[in-house]
């Protein structure tokens, strides 16, 4: 056993492992791309852009034609108030139901592009190197394709109508200005700058505060996710308040930031009030002078007035959405980060036929700054079983990690068959490797469609042989419909015991040359489930194994045992070689076997209370 000096520490900042943010161009891209698949997407948007700006022009009208009532009223036209409110009426209707039809092409087209996006960025990740998603953080990703793509149907509904009516408003009422009298364009030349450097500034601290803000609820969902889905060790290491004050630290972080972003819009809320008081004092005066000087009647400057009210309106609404856009965009780019670098299949490598040889050389991982394991060097040969044993914390999760392809070690070379664990691609990986976790997931839909998804042209046969082979039949029995009996979430909710035998019938069905269980049958503890020892031990016979034991009666049966400790082996050897040895691995086994006969005397003297 050497135990060389070790080499420094990584320096990991989580920032750089976490999903990028997509670039302005990346993002211009990718929503071009999606629209592309989406069948007529062209026509349809154009057609929806023709009724936004036939409904924008209808709604000009209408203070036109109230300013040709002032006229009529006041004398200065000849005409029937009749045809006039009738075109009123006819206006009004008209531009709403264009501006309706507009704003549902418009919307439909946005909801299948962002379902598209929300597919490809689950495929994406699906098809990344498991490590690269480890790497980032289930809650990062998990936060992406939950709250971001949320965030940004909403920001979608709710912005894009309303930003095509105001730009068409506004469009339509220059020109509606401009030809009633060139002078009216002052009042636009005047505003507009207000309203840029308004926006400028708006969006010069506006994205990034965004950005943090949904950062920190990807953190708050990262923190979540573990307390979750480490309960039981929470529980186990009493870290309960430990947990509490993490994501409730979390979940601050995000009302701060969520207040900082959106104070931005107090500033931009003051600039939209001076403006507001500018273009309508300039109407006025404007509107004075043309009277005055005979220019315009009373009832066209009234329309005039009217119809430069109405823009406050339009403006006030598209700077205000300014604060969605910003959220809405944020989450676009975190979305768009996930599928602007899409895996590259690995080739295959060549390598033979799966022989089930597994060589840790020189290996050591760190997390953060420090090493979770250093200087590894470890041997599974064809057939072997290698059991890792050592106190909570000694790196054994982290080593079967390294050997399944989930982690990619700092220093030193995982082999499997003598090539790379990384350089393997999918199908060779797949031929070689599998790992059985102590948490499993039942998938939702039949028991044939959960176990097929190891193999996927099994027979009946072939699916009950496995079942019977990890001790699955008593409880497969009951089940109402056998094989097509709806499990999972939305069916029959098997028990830990049960969950774990069928996942070890589909490593059974997988048939990989290669076996790695991280404390698969930690369950085996509870009532009734002494069968699942002996399902670990029919998946593990005949094939390569690395156990992360936790009982030791299994890691004694294994062909070599590590014994870890603060990331290093510290002991290796047999169970005879390590007892005869007297050292740590030594104390574990008497410590285990005493509190396993305490245990068993507890359970005679309650059957014995319970005879008598």
């Amino acid at each position: 056993m050497r135990s060389p000096t070790s080499p420094t520490p990584p320096v990991k900042a989580d920032t750089t492992l976490r999903f990028p943010l997509a670039t302005l161009s990346q993002v211009r891209r990718e929503v071009a791309h999606q629209l592309g698949r989406v069948r007529h997407a062209k026509p349809l948007f154009l057609l929806a852009l023709v009724l936004l700006g036939l409904g924008a022009y209808a709604g000009v009208l209408v203070p036109q034609l109230m300013g040709r009532i002032v006229d009529v009223v006041m004398g200065d036209i000849q005409q029937s108030l009749w045809p006039i409110g009738a075109g009123l009426m006819s206006a009004a209707i008209a531009g709403a139901v264009m501006s309706a039809c507009g704003f549902y092409l418009v919307a439909r087209l946005s909801e299948r592009v962002i379902a598209n996006l929300r597919q490809d960025m689950v495929g994406t990740a699906l098809g990344l190197p498991t490590h690269r998603v480890e790497d980032a953080g289930t809650g990062d990703l998990v936060s992406r394709s939950t709250d971001d793509v949320a965030e940004l149907s909403a920001a979608v509904t709710e912005t894009v109508p309303t930003l095509s009516t105001s730009l068409f408003t506004v469009i339509a009422t220059v020109i509606a200005l401009f030809t009633l009298d060139w002078q009216f364009l002052i009042i636009p030349v005047i505003v507009a700058p207000v309203y840029y450097i308004a926006a400028r500034l708006y969006l010069s601290k506006a994205p990034a505060r965004y950005a943090d803000e949904r950062a920190a609820m990807a953190e708050r969902a990262r923190r979540v996710l573990e307390a979750i889905r480490g309960r039981a060790t929470v529980r186990a290491f009493s870290m309960e308040d430990r947990m509490h004050t993490e994501i409730g630290n979390a979940s601050w972080s995000v009302v701060r930031k969520g207040i900082r972003a959106r104070t931005t819009m107090l500033g931009l809320n003051a600039w939209m009030l001076g403006a507001e008081f500018l273009m309508l004092t300039t109407a006025l005066s404007m509107g004075y002078h043309l009277v005055s000087t005979g220019v315009l009647t009373v009832g066209a400057v009234t329309g005039a007035v009217l119809m430069i009210i109405r823009l406050r309106g339009p403006l006030n609404t598209f700077m205000r959405v300014l604060d969605v856009v910003q959220s809405g965009y944020a989450s676009l780019a975190r979305v768009v980060g996930v599928v602007t670098d899409p895996p590259v299949p690995v080739p295959d490598s060549g390598v033979d036929a799966p022989q089930g040889r597994v060589e840790l050389r020189d290996v050591s991982f760190g997390y953060g700054d420090s090493w979770a394991v250093r200087n590894i060097d470890v041997t599974i040969g064809p057939g072997e079983t290698v059991a890792v044993v050592g106190a909570s914390g000694a790196g054994k999760t982290t080593v079967a990690a390294l050997v399944a392809g989930l982690r990619v070690p700092d220093a030193g070379v995982v082999l499997v068959d003598d090539r790379p664990v990384s350089s393997l691609s999918d199908r060779e990986r797949i031929a070689r490797l599998a790992m059985v976790s102590q948490e499993v997931h039942v998938f939702s839909g039949t028991l044939r469609q959960d176990m097929t998804l190891a193999k996927p042209d099994a027979t009946d046969a072939e699916l009950l042989a496995a079942l019977d082979l990890v001790h699955a039949r008593p409880w497969f029995d009951r089940l109402p419909e056998g094989l097509d009996t709806v499990v999972g979430a939305r069916g029959i909710q098997l028990d830990p015991v049960a969950a774990q035998q069928l996942a070890l019938a589909r490593v059974l069905l997988l048939d990989p040359a290669v076996v790695i269980m991280d404390e698969a049958t930690a369950e085996a503890g509870s009532a009734g489930a002494g069968a699942l020892e002996d399902a670990a031990d029919e998946v593990t016979r005949g094939r390569s194994a690395l156990v992360v034991a936790h009982r030791l009666d299994q890691a004694s049966r294994a062909d070599n045992i590590l014994v870890m400790d603060s990331g290093q082996v510290v002991e290796q050897g047999t169970h005879g070689q390590l007892l005869a040895r007297g050292g740590i691995y030594h104390g574990l086994w008497s410590a285990w076997t005493a509190g396993r006969q305490e245990t068993d005397d507890v359970r005679a003297e309650k059957v014995h209370a319970y005879r008598d």
